[in-house]
């Protein structure tokens, strides 16, 4: 099978060897992240829930080629297509790790991913999603503060829309990365439960050394992040879950092709503030 992606310099990588229609077919869960180390900052509830499964298996696709993230350390020197290439061997690093079943660069420049007009990137993800059919896909969420990860989404949600019905995932999770979504109403939440395999979170956040060693400690901020959540999700109950991370449920836009990503978007922060004036004129009295 030959994947006709718009990106000479695109990748698929598949860790165990596999012909490349068969590890395709075989995906059940899917992550489409904007950068390298996205997906296992947002997609991680996808990689564990087909770990050592032989009837589940995760797909990962990084839409970006990376080569502008910034570096320090052991990496300053490096130019933007040093970078680039470092940032494609963790990737497939974090793929082996993972036991991922195809592990996809797409490589294109950030500016494309940002550029509405722009056809190649919804392209390339139509095209992935049609091969693989996952059941469920993790994004990146519209209330995300990163334009990449925002533009990233959108360009998915085109890329799905495109499909026929019956080719579309059944769920699309938008999850959290530059922004937390601890904010939202706790009915409109997505809470996924990531207490198992500690360890493994762990390994695939540490693979990313050129981010970590660079400036950034991500891996300690994400597994932060996850810990805090499950303390602080539930006001009036003793922790259930040592790991979990939040998402929005786009699944609504897939399903119905009318509805608008930006109402979508503003419908869950006008519930949020809604709640926030609710909770105080009632304290105080109103």
């Amino acid at each position: 099978m030959t994947m006709r992606l718009a990106r000479t310099s695109a990748e698929i990588f598949v860790p165990d060897g596999l012909a490349l229609n068969k590890a395709l077919a075989r995906t059940t869960h899917m992550a489409v992240g904007a950068h390298q180390d996205d997906i296992e900052m947002m997609g991680v509830a996808g990689v564990l829930e087909c770990l050592q499964h032989d009837d589940r298996w995760f797909a990962g696709v990084v839409v970006t080629d990376g080569s502008g993230s910034p570096r320090d350390g052991l990496y300053s020197s490096l130019s933007d297509e040093a970078m680039r290439l470092v940032r494609r061997k963790e990737q497939r690093k974090a793929a082996v790790v993972g036991e991922y079943g195809v592990q996809v660069l797409l490589d294109h420049p950030s500016a494309a991913a940002k550029d509405a007009k722009e056809t190649a990137v919804v392209h390339d993800l139509s095209a992935l999603l049609d091969a693989a059919r996952p059941e469920v896909v993790y994004s990146h969420n519209l209330a995300d503060k990163h334009d990449t990860h925002v533009a990233v989404a959108l360009r998915l949600i085109d890329a799905i829309r495109a499909l026929p019905r019956e080719a579309r995932p059944r769920r699309l999770l938008g999850c959290e990365v530059w922004r937390d979504l601890d904010w939202m109403l706790d009915t409109d939440k997505s809470v996924l439960d990531l207490s198992a395999h500690a360890n493994l979170q762990a390994a695939l956040l540490g693979v990313f050394d050129s981010q970590i060693a660079g400036g950034k400690r991500y891996d300690l901020a994400t597994l932060g992040r996850r810990r805090a959540h499950a303390t602080f999700h539930a006001t009036h109950a003793t922790d259930t879950a040592s790991g979990v991370t939040f998402a929005m449920d786009l699944t609504p836009l897939v399903l119905d092709d009318s509805r608008d990503p930006l109402s979508f978007a503003d419908e869950h922060t006008a519930r949020f503030a809604a709640d926030v004036h609710a909770r105080i004129d009632r304290l105080r009295g109103q």
